[in-house]
């Protein structure tokens, strides 16, 4: 069997420094290919950067993330998006990366990569990959998914990766072996290395290998006041202490403030952050 090696990463956020870690550690283990699953850009200082860096190698695959079409849904004010998020603050952050990438003539790339990938090789079982999963790029993919669940998913593939939660996760349920890459840029477990998926294929079957990647994050907090994202207002605020703790805080934050009714304002902030200390 020849030998094949690839990295699956994702949720690289407009994280430059994080992307170039990743990749470097990537080519040091030999992988020959990389495979970009999903949310490239947004929340962070660098999607433009980190987008150009990816776009300009001629070994690397992409699947569509919910960030990445946001973004672009943003730009075109969408009706699917709700029409009262493009005259509210919070989404200060969003409005900058959608006008950082339509200048720098990269808002609509995204709109050509799919949603799945397929990997097919003699003698190893089909590899599925998806942001979130092959339904749906926000639904989450890990050790809890119910087995009922992955099997509908996969469809008759052996492997089913996925990503969008920023954690990593390895489980076999019901005969599928499920991976989630976790976060290059953004990290939500509490540890701040940048994540990533490593598959080697084996005479038995793919081996995967979870990765994690020290580097220095004090660039990319910098960047967040330099390149003028945190003077958008609250959610870049809420963005740079996430890379700053590796924990997950807006999306907690959101459903606190949608349970009690609260407007997201740096009020409501300052007293989910008493209630919710980290």
């Amino acid at each position: 069997m020849p030998h094949v090696r690839l990295a699956v990463i994702a949720d690289i956020h407009g994280n430059a420094d994080a992307l170039r870690a990743v990749l470097a550690d990537a080519e040091a283990q030999g992988a020959e290919r990389i495979i970009v699953n999903g949310d490239v850009v947004n929340r962070g200082p660098d999607s433009v950067e980190a987008l150009s860096l990816l776009l300009a190698r001629d070994d690397v695959t992409f699947t569509l993330g919910n960030h990445d079409d946001l973004v672009r849904l943003w730009h075109g004010r969408s009706e699917t998006l709700p029409g009262d998020w493009f005259t509210d603050p919070f989404w200060g952050a969003t409005d900058w990366t959608a006008t950082e990438l339509g200048r720098a003539g990269l808002l609509d790339v995204p709109g050509g990569w799919p949603l799945t990938l397929t990997l097919e090789s003699p003698g190893l079982p089909e590899v599925l990959i998806a942001h979130g999963t092959p339904a749906d790029y926000r639904e989450s993919l890990s050790e809890r998914t119910d087995p009922g669940r992955v099997a509908e998913l996969a469809g008759g593939a052996g492997v089913l990766v996925g990503s969008h939660i920023h954690r990593p996760a390895r489980a076999n349920r019901g005969g599928v072996l499920v991976l989630n890459t976790g976060a290059a840029g953004t990290p939500m477990d509490g540890d701040p290395r940048a994540q990533y998926l490593l598959l080697t294929a084996t005479g038995q079957g793919w081996r995967p290998e979870l990765r994690r990647v020290p580097y220095d994050r004090s660039g990319v907090l910098r960047r967040f006041e330099t390149s003028g994202l945190l003077a958008t207002g609250l959610s870049a605020e809420i963005f740079r202490d996430e890379v700053a703790s590796a924990r997950s805080l807006y999306t907690p934050y959101w459903m606190w403030t949608e349970t009690h009714g609260y407007p997201r304002d740096a009020r409501s902030w300052a007293a989910f952050q008493r209630q919710h200390p980290l």
